[in-house]
């Protein structure tokens, strides 16, 4: 009798078209406010301690961005939203947690080693004016990302992959030999996104790149990018404080408060039912022209401080259904049947619907 050799088992990646194309665990920021090491050294009771204090930006965020789709992140100034978009385009470390890029962790790595992932991975910035360089002409501004990810390429091949970007945003040919002072802010942003498309990146950051803008022609920037997404199949971590826009814009909203995210779910989903009370506070807010709107729901109290976080729920100071647990325990994002997923201890012990 024969035996039979049993082929060794094997792990698998998850396949393509299902895995995330980004993912964020547990993702903490601090930022220290107390100094080199002698200015955090003090006399206290006649000993010599150590006092360190820090901004806790971000604190314990899990998101997942799948292909194609726009992630809309919001909530009020100073919730950390910024700060997540610079920390996932490295250009923030992580005090504690993951990014992963396509299934690989990318936080970690080497700034030769991430190169590659430059390329995939680009960033709008919220202001126009202070993110082109002053001393480059636009045709000098659009080829520079191109150089350096693709040294081996022609001029004429730059020139032709400028040309093309340009075109493709709206901008006339004639712009590449003026400087970026002689144009408005509307225009700056399409120039600033056509640097972000000159890579052909298929994943982009875009971190309030509408604020800063006239509104007149905030919605012209907003299908420009809504085009490109379209036509060369982007994914995008969108930065917003702008509810308007996530309605129009978004595949999918997660909303953060002080550094955590309260609740993720589908932009249609979130606009007709949200859930968790900061999330109906905010819905509360959108001036809307129907007879049937919900009230406006005011919120008592001030926000705490990012310095001496609250202990349990970052919310429950000012969330009129917070009990005992809230002010204990950090509630965990809990998926629901709709799609959406809630961190609320309300919410899941059915005090609140």
């Amino acid at each position: 009798m024969t035996a039979t050799a049993t082929a060794p088992v094997r792990e698998t990646a998850a396949p393509e078209a299902i895995r995330p194309l980004l993912e964020i665990r547990g993702l903490e920021k601090r930022f220290s406010l107390s100094g080199d090491f002698l200015e955090q050294l003090k006399f206290k009771g006649g000993k010599l301690v150590r006092e360190q204090e820090y901004v806790h930006a971000i604190n314990g965020v899990d998101l997942e961005i799948q292909r194609g789709e726009a992630l809309c992140v919001v909530g009020e100034s100073g919730c950390g939203k910024s700060t997540v978009a610079r920390t996932v385009m490295g250009l923030l470390h992580p005090s504690a947690g993951e990014i992963r890029y396509d299934g690989t962790r990318i936080d970690d790595l080497s700034t030769r080693a991430l190169m590659p992932y430059r390329r995939r991975m680009q960033m709008i910035f919220q202001n126009p004016y202070a993110s082109l360089n002053p001393r480059m002409t636009i045709q000098q501004t659009l080829e520079e990302p191109i150089r350096l990810h693709h040294p081996d390429w022609s001029q004429q091949q730059v020139r032709d992959q400028v040309a093309e970007v340009m075109a493709s945003v709206g901008i006339a040919p004639d712009w590449g030999k003026r400087y970026g002072h002689e144009f408005s802010g509307g225009q700056r942003q399409r120039i600033a996104i056509a640097r972000a498309l000159a890579v052909d990146p298929e994943f982009i950051v875009a971190d309030e790149p509408i604020s800063a803008l006239d509104v007149s022609i905030q919605a012209q920037v907003l299908n420009l990018l809504m085009d490109a997404q379209r036509d060369r199949h982007l994914t995008y971590l969108f930065i917003t404080h702008d509810l308007a826009v996530v309605e129009h814009f978004g595949t999918r909203v997660a909303v953060m408060y002080l550094g955590r995210v309260c609740e993720v779910a589908p932009t249609a989903t979130l606009f007709a039912t949200p859930r968790h009370p900061y999330t109906q506070a905010l819905m509360s807010a959108i001036p809307r022209l129907e007879d049937d709107r919900p009230q406006h729901i005011r919120l008592e109290g001030e926000v705490p401080t990012p310095v001496n976080l609250p202990s349990g729920c970052v919310f429950h100071a000012r969330c009129p259904h917070a009990n005992a647990r809230c002010r204990e325990e950090v509630p965990a994002l809990i998926a629901s049947d709709d799609g959406a997923r809630v961190a609320c201890h309300a919410v899941e012990e059915g005090r609140l619907d």
